[in-house]
């Protein structure tokens, strides 16, 4: 039984203010009077229903006067959903499971959502509402707010949001008394919205609509669905309280009654019934629109968005749709632009001037019926009265061009966009030939298209008439169907135009869709002349005159009994999905969203290998969050094709089954390596029933939606086991990707691949992108981006968590594949999806269809659009075929480049287009930034040459060819027996610790400034040790240089944290492939960044896990770095690294000169002068002519300044030596800025070191500029530029442009210099492939920096390195054979070691403490010595406890008695008696902190350092401010001292009583999901450890306690502490994160407002005693997200104490 709802209506409260209620069911026999806009009756209702509040934001007066009280919104998040239908259920689902469970709360506020697909769909399902609806209200609104109109909302649709019902409801009038307790909704978790009408009173009985001032009503539906950017959100609101007599029984019953509706009228997803259902919906409504209601306001009820409003005129602040349409009850509707305002057609039918304009009429009205709304109208005679009838129609949007071959691809660039054909109206003759090759296209790829061809009568046919042709049949088999009429008569039923055509869109619009062809003889006169016609004919259309309904409705019906839920017919497919092993998911040419969508949850379901043709749209996709676990739920393979390049790769492919959903793939490589590997299970799902199988290789193929098939298998258990298979796909593809993007990025000049590259990173939701065929598809195939990641809004975010993918539609002309008519499809394209449209052709592509400039500049009903030219002056493609290397240049360029000097800037021009020219990278990115901003059509011309295309298509090919051969030498490398933790090749780190040495050395080093008195000295540094499960060991050396911004105290104390975080995680043997993989698991397995680890530190760990991992593989750093391609693994590889001597230059030029020489006759082939010591360049440069002279011009000579000349100087030194032979000179001058016009000027060779040390995040990015030929080479220092990954990846840099790249050590000890020895060879063997793909002249070896070694007195080992001549060259080198030893053998000489750094326990334990009454065992963890008079306390946030703080206690162990507690009410802290969290909260700030004051001297008796963060650094702040002889300091993370505003201080007080209520009555775990939803953590929920995070906040034992804890420590009961801080005498250290914008805001006015309270004098010493950090890359909880920058700033601090 399907009970009414009634609908919602005004009543008069005791307030006065208006309330929406729900009236009895509307009857029918109620006649509807149009009235200012509205429908109305004269009907009036009663009943009364539904939730009251007082509005979407409080009023300022309502705060001051009233009582305040909120209801906190739970919000659960469903699983996405494949479809609109498939959310419906899981509502439906979640709603019988709560009624089954219900709350036990008297009032609440409950949401359900789920994310479901993204296409528009809002407008369409309000349509589909019955008009006899028993739920109202009803409301679509457009989200279109640039100047939206009927016809816009037809041709292009909307993004909107469809509501139904009232599951709460806010009114408020001008007069009228007020109750004493005011009550609104909160949030923490997602938006909630409110739609409504400001200055609007409804009366009584809803029979009109009313202005009153200052008068408000809003609603929230019960069922919404609102689409934003990147995902629909499918929310189902409940709301009940006893307050408005409203049970959850009763509101239950009621949603349930709107979900049946809306479920039993749900929308169907097909585009052209959306368009029929819109019109003739709207009509039923009878609706008369005018300007009185113009808007629908949009009040956004969001996370930490307004407290509270001064007046209630500041709602009108509030967004607004102009566009909407609201169904109030079945007697009151209003709306606005959505009406067609066209005049009755009968009326205009019988007008018709002759029998030629009737027939006319007839066929556009019925178009617009079945929902063509969009004509492509060519000029001509004959066609004039269709052409006349389209251009009159209302609803219709014309364009029209020329040239008929441009407006038919144009035209198929609307179906492809909208998935709705466009109607093509062409003249006779040959205009309706120029239509073939569009047709051809359509059909191949299956667009919808409907051509009307004007033609002779059958008497001028066949008799030389003039541009009379057989137009019968005319494009044979391209079309689907074919139809001649009659020429128009009155003798004939005008009913045969409805039918044919409603016949033939039906052909067009079904399976296989395609181009239709009426051909439409018309006898003159063709103009609007008066013939006389007999009205009989119109005889039957009386009905079909009073509706705005096609005349035949095809229906397509979908029975439950389908193949596709056939068991028998799919047994065999699912069995054969289950066993498979050696398994990929394939992605053709994907046309929808929303079709995206589903093939993104059957990825997910499967996560089998993903190989997404760049025509799926998921192949540019674009993340919306980090974290890692996306790409373990989605393999994607993006870069299978050219490693597919490696025979070792296509060796190793072996397939057992392929799912291919969409037939076309774009890639000729995986197309042949498929075939190759048949025959194996081959499924083929596509919605056609054509074949597309040219490989014949096909074993099953499956006509079916891409959503009937996913729901076949989503409904079936797919068992997950992660396999090698996959994991070395996915390994292979982030390899070759990798230097694919290295290469593209490296290289300097403007790349076609660069194009694909930044193009893809250009792309938004908001955003298309249209290819063209030959060169720019294939480029974005191949090298476009994937992964990067956007920003997205938070609601977006966090319903999208399983899917956090932006899609991107991407179409081409793949049907045919020609480049004709690329433009005009493009441009169309942009009509169709409604989207900004950029569009990638060449230039040739372009001149073959410049008549689409003409298209361009008519800009109707359409987003700009950006075309991206690739000018290479000819057929590039061509170049890169093999006819390119056996066909000679002269034929290539005439007759297949067809090379041209033709001026697309002056076409522009012609056109009145804007155009932007493009030479360099820089101005490429430029001009895509002045396309985005601009609100305007534009061309961007990119300068290419082919030659250099083919040259760098090459040279793409090469390395990715050698990646992926040598990412296969790892994958087959073999390991120790029992070492390996899995398949997975995973080992687990068992145990790691740290020894401090120090050594002493023969001189001082180079770097150091030392005077006279210095006798000794000494290089310290730190040797990391790690064992692995299987006993494997290995070991690094961290030993930071304190001139380059890191000092020995801080690399202790990150490798203290370091030692804590790094035990017990899983290493991969695939780190040593360096390229990325390094930083990667630092960040997903360690959860740190790796910019905040300090370079020695990271070169040190590095080290010791590849030196580890060549212990597990029985192998050696080099060949885990690169494998050997033989067995032997040493044929390739040089056995000695050459040396470098090192001079420090103290002395005179002869002295030097003979130091120089004495070296030369050790064997030593290059030497390095220190120069710039003494501050004369002119006595530098004598000293360089003294050595040359004495060594000869055989030996290579080095000079470095260590940026210490001015630019002046350094020019003067390099006139001097210009005949010296200087191989280079290193950091010449102090300004980086100088350094390339010093190469320009000097003709001096320069090597950059310093430079280089500068730039570990994204050193590629500021390498660039650094390219001058001049700039001979790089010098890099391991320990500096912070390990062998970013060392390799600088190296290869240089290699790259020709560059040397010489390692240089820092004083460090064998341990290191044996590692060096090794990383050199390895840089040795790369530039020799690199110089060999780049065909660059070989270079003799190059002589490293490892000459320190001789100013090692003692080593950290009893085994050092041997550093000597080689008897065979008589060169010193180091013997990578020896190094190898040494790492492997590897032991510390036990003299050199000062002490040891190793995990610490933490002891823990209960302490009962009793303060006025109040009793609490507290939980407290310790580490440090006891009798360590340094005492730092922690204290944790909300939610937290003191296991927060455990890392960082243990690395301040060793120099502080470090101790957490659990604050009342968290982790294992209980507080005994505690009252329930409804009744009067009798916790507070000050009473913590008196109780933990307590606590804290009973631990520590003398002064303590307190460290707090948010809740625990606002008690940390009262203590140090109130405790001033017992807090010697205070740290505090995010703190804030409290509210001033005594409005937001009561309203949050508000809301934290409701968070505390929440907790209660819904438990932690939903309270959770809805806190940690907030803006607060957005950057929270990107840190890789985020669920690990949230998991820990579930520890709590004391669930009353903690909610009273939120409910009394709320910040707005919290006294304000802002006029205590100018007299605080207590040293501050006040950390904010630098994406917390509101706690970097509050860090700035407290650091200020300490500051005010001082004297002049006193102001700077404030500024030493207190002081504000804040940390980069995080937000509101930085130890927990960038936790080292944290340490580093507390230490400092302390060290200042």
């Amino acid at each position: 039984m399907n009970l009414p709802v009634p609908a919602f209506r005004a009543s008069r409260l005791s307030n006065g203010a208006v309330l929406l209620v729900l009236p009895p069911p509307f009857t029918s026999s109620s006649s509807a009077v149009a009235f200012g806009g509205v429908r109305r009756t004269s009907v009036r209702v009663e009943a009364a229903g539904g939730v009251r509040f007082d509005g979407p934001v409080p009023l300022n007066g309502d705060v001051e006067e009233n009582e305040v009280v909120f209801e906190h919104c739970v919000t659960r998040t469903l699983p996405p959903a494949l479809t609109l239908q498939d959310g419906l259920d899981k509502l439906k689902e979640a709603l019988e499971m709560l009624k089954v469970a219900p709350p036990r709360c008297s009032a609440g506020f409950l949401r359900f959502q789920v994310a479901v697909p993204p296409s528009p769909k809002a407008l369409s399902w309000f349509c589909c509402q019955p008009e006899s609806s028993g739920v109202f209200p009803l409301i679509y609104l457009s989200k279109d707010t640039d100047n939206p109109t009927c016809k816009s909302l037809y041709v292009n649709g909307s993004r909107g949001v469809f509501g139904i019902g009232a599951a709460v409801s806010f009114a408020h009038s001008s007069d009228g008394k007020q109750s004493l307790i005011k009550r609104y909704i909160s949030t923490d978790s997602t938006h909630i919205v409110a739609y409504g009408f400001m200055d609007i009173s409804l009366d009584d009985g809803l029979v009109s609509v009313s202005h009153e001032d200052g008068s408000f009503c809003f609603f929230i539906p019960q069922i919404e669905l609102d689409e934003l950017e990147s995902v629909s959100i499918l929310t189902m609101t409940l709301a009940w309280g006893d307050f408005s007599f409203s049970t959850f029984e009763d509101s239950c019953h009621l949603l349930e009654v709107s979900l049946n509706q809306v479920i039993c009228h749900v929308w169907s997803p097909t585009g052209l019934g959306k368009s029929k259902c819109i019109r003739a919906a709207l009509r039923k409504l009878n609706l008369v629109e005018d300007r009185s209601i113009p808007r629908v306001y949009i009040n956004d009820i969001a996370p930490g968005g307004r407290e509270s409003v001064g007046d209630i005129m500041e709602l009108k602040e509030s967004p607004f749709s102009s566009q909407f349409c609201v169904r109030l009850s079945a007697t009151l509707a209003v709306s606005n632009n959505m009406l067609d305002h066209a005049s009755e057609l009968s009326h205009s039918l019988n007008e018709s001037a002759n029998i030629n304009a009737v027939w006319a009429s007839l066929i556009i009205e019925e178009c617009t019926r079945l929902g063509l709304m969009y004509f492509c109208v060519a000029p001509g005679s004959r066609s004039s009265p269709l052409a006349v009838a389209a251009a009159s129609h209302n609803l219709i949007t014309c364009v029209s061009c020329f040239d008929e071959r441009s407006l038919a691809f144009h035209a198929i660039g609307y179906g492809r966009g909208s998935h709705i054909p466009a109607v093509v109206i062409t003249s006779s003759g040959t205009a309706v030939s120029n239509l073939l090759p569009a047709v051809v296209e359509a059909s191949q790829d299956f667009v919808p298209l409907i051509l009307l061809t004007a033609d002779r009568p059958p008497e001028l046919l066949d008799c030389g008439a003039n541009q009379a042709i057989d137009q019968v049949n005319h494009f044979g088999s391209f079309v689907r169907f074919f139809f001649n009429l009659p020429a128009p008569t009155d003798q004939i039923p005008a009913k045969i135009v409805l039918t044919t055509l409603d016949s033939a869109v039906n052909r067009a619009t079904s399976s296989p869709c395609g181009p239709v062809h009426i051909n439409c003889p018309f006898r003159e006169p063709l103009e609007s002349s008066p013939l006389k016609w007999l009205s009989s004919c119109l005889k039957g259309l009386d009905y079909w005159m009073s509706n705005a309904e096609p005349f035949t409705k095809y229906i397509h019906m979908r029975f439950s009994d389908t193949s596709m839920n056939a068991p028998d017919e799919m047994i065999e497919v699912l069995n054969l999905i289950q066993g498979a092993k050696n398994c990929l998911l394939l992605f053709g040419a994907i046309h929808t969203e929303d079709e995206m969508w589903a093939a993104l949850l059957l990825a997910k379901h499967l996560q089998w290998p993903v190989v997404a043709d760049i025509l799926s749209g998921l192949r540019l996709r674009k993340l919306l969050t980090s974290l890692p676990d996306i790409e373990r739920n989605f393999i994607f393979v993006d870069n299978l094709d050219h490693a597919l390049l490696s025979e070792s790769v296509k060796d190793w492919v072996k397939i057992d089954v392929v799912i291919q959903i969409g037939s076309r793939i774009t890639s000729k490589r995986i197309c042949q390596i498929i075939e190759e590997c048949a025959p194996f299970s081959y499924i083929m799902v596509d919605k056609h029933p054509l074949r597309h199988d040219p490989s014949h290789i096909v074993t099953h193929r499956i006509q079916a939606t891409i959503f009937d098939f996913v729901s076949c298998l989503l409904k079936d258990t797919v068992p997950y086991t992660r396999s090698m298979w996959s994991t070395s796909l996915q390994l292979l593809s982030k390899m070759v990707g990798w230097q694919i993007h290295f290469q593209i990025t490296a290289e300097c000049s403007l790349t076609e691949p660069y194009v694909a590259h930044v193009i893809s990173e250009a792309l938004s939701p908001e955003s298309a992108l249209f290819l063209g065929n030959s060169m720019p598809i294939r480029d974005a195939d191949i090298y476009g981006c994937s992964w990067s990641v956007c920003r997205p809004s938070v609601p977006s975010l966090m319903l999208n968590s399983d899917l956090p993918i932006n899609l991107v539609r991407v179409a081409a002309n793949r049907g045919a594949s020609g480049i004709d008519g690329l433009l005009s499809t493009a441009i169309g394209f942009a009509v169709g999806c409604n989207k900004k449209v950029f569009c990638v052709i060449g230039d040739i592509s372009l001149l073959h269809d410049t008549n689409g400039l003409a298209i361009l500049k008519q800009r109707k009903s359409r987003k700009p659009v950006t075309i991206l030219v690739v000018n290479n002056h000819g057929g590039a493609i061509f170049s890169v075929l093999p006819l390119a290397d056996k066909v000679e240049p002269s034929v290539l360029h005439q007759y297949f480049y067809t090379s041209h000097n033709i001026s697309i800037r002056e076409l522009c021009m012609a056109h009145s287009v804007k155009h932007l020219h493009a030479k360099t990278k820089v101005e490429l990115k430029e001009a895509l930034c002045v396309a985005q901003n601009e609100q305007m059509d534009c061309m961007v011309e990119i300068e290419s040459s082919i030659d250099a295309n083919a040259d760098f298509h090459r040279v793409l090919k090469k390395t990715s060819l050698q990646t992926a051969q040598h990412t296969m030498r790892f994958l087959s490398v073999p390991f120790s027996q029992g070492s390996i933790k899995d398949e997975f090749r995973l080992l687990k780190i068992r145990k790691i610790w740290c020894s401090k040495y120090r050594i002493a050395l023969s001189a001082p080093p180079t770097s150091a400034s030392v005077g006279d008195n210095y006798k000794e000295f000494y290089r310290e540094g730190f040797i990391l040790s790690v064992i692995l499960e299987d006993g494997s060991t290995g070991s690094g050396e961290v030993a930071p240089l304190e001139i380059h911004e890191e000092n020995l105290v801080d690399a202790e104390y990150q490798l203290r944290f370091l030692i804590h975080v790094m035990e017990q995680v899983d290493i991969s043997c695939f780190l040593s492939i360096l390229k990325g993989s390094f930083s990667c698991w630092i960040w997903n397995e360690l959860g740190i960044l790796p910019s905040s680890v300090f370079p020695s530190v990271r070169c040190g760990f590095e080290m010791a896990i590849l030196n580890a991992i060549a212990d597990a593989k029985g192998s050696t750093l080099l060949n885990i770095l690169h494998p050997p391609t033989n067995e032997n693994g040493d044929c390739e590889r040089s056995l000695e690294v050459q040396v470098c001597a090192l001079i420090n230059s103290n002395g005179s030029p002869t002295e030097v000169a003979n130091v120089a020489a004495t070296l030369v006759e050790e064997g030593f082939s290059a030497i390095k002068l220190k120069v710039a010591r003494g501050g004369d360049p002119v006595q530098d440069a004598a000293l360089i002519q003294e050595v040359r002279k004495k060594v000869g011009r055989q030996i290579i000579i080095r000079a470095d300044a260590n940026r210490k000349w001015t630019y002046e100087e350094a020019m003067k030194f390099s006139s001097l030596v210009k005949d010296c032979n200087l191989q280079y000179i290193e950091e010449p001058v102090q300004d980086e800025d100088d350094i390339l016009m010093f190469c320009e000027q000097s003709g001096l060779p320069v090597a950059l070191d310093e430079t280089i040390d500068k730039i570990q995040e994204n050193p590629l990015e500021k390498l660039v500029k650094f390219t001058h030929p001049g700039i001979v080479s790089v010098v890099i220092k391991p320990s500096v530029v912070g390990g062998f990954e970013n060392a390799a990846l600088i190296a290869q840099w240089a290699h790259q442009l020709g560059k040397m790249a010489v390692v240089s050590a820092a004083f460090e000890s064998s341990l290191s210099l044996a590692a060096y020895t090794q990383f050199s060879s390895y840089l040795e063997i790369l530039r020799l492939s690199t110089f060999k793909v780049l065909n660059y002249k070989e270079e003799p070896s190059v002589a490293h920096g490892l000459g320190t070694y001789s100013w090692l007195k003692e080593d950290v080992t009893p085994n050092p390195l041997f550093v000597g001549p080689n008897p065979l060259s008589g060169f010193v080198e180091a013997s990578v054979a020896n190094a190898s030893r040494v790492l492997h053998n590897f032991e510390v000489n036990q003299n050199v070691i000062c002490n040891m750094i190793t995990g610490e326990q933490i002891c823990q334990y209960q302490l009962k403490v009793e303060h006025n009454n109040l009793s609490c065992s507290f939980e407290v963890r310790e580490v440090g010595l006891k009798s360590n008079e340094n005492v730092l306390v922690f204290l944790h946030g909300f939610l937290g406890t003191g296991e927060d703080w455990i890392t960082i206690m243990k690395t301040f162990s060793g120099s502080a008695r470090c101790i957490s507690v659990d604050l009342p009410g968290h982790g294992k802290s209980i507080i005994h008696g505690v009252r329930g969290a409804g009744e009067v909260p009798w916790l507070s700030v000050e009473l913590i902190a008196d109780i933990l004051h307590k606590l804290i001297h009973h631990l520590a008796p003398a002064e303590v350092t307190i460290v707090g963060y948010s809740m625990g650094a606002r008690i940390a702040l009262y203590m140090a401010l109130t405790f001033r002889s017992k807090i010697k300091a205070a740290a505090l993370i995010s703190a804030s001292p409290g509210l001033k505003d005594p409005l937001s201080r009561k309203i949050r007080a508000a809301k934290d009583d409701s968070r505390a209520r929440f907790v209660v009555e819904h438990g932690l775990q939903l309270f959770l999901s809805s806190w940690y939803a907030g803006e607060l953590w957005k950057s929270l929920r990107s840190h890789p450890h985020f669920n690990r995070i949230i998991a820990s906040r579930l520890q709590h034992n004391d669930i009353q306690s903690l909610a009273q804890m939120l409910s009394g420590l709320s910040i707005g009961r919290q006294t304000a502490l802002w006029e205590d801080l100018p007299n605080c005498r207590v040293p501050l250290l006040i950390i904010h994160g630098e994406k917390d914008t509101k706690f970097k805001k509050i860090a700035q006015a407290m650091m200020h407002t300490i500051c005010s309270g001082l004297g002049r004098n006193e102001h700077a010493e404030g500024n030493n005693i207190h002081q504000v950090v804040e940390v980069p890359n995080c937000g509101h909880a930085p130890h927990l997200e960038n936790p080292l920058p944290v340490i580093t700033a507390l230490r400092k601090f302390m060290s200042r104490l």
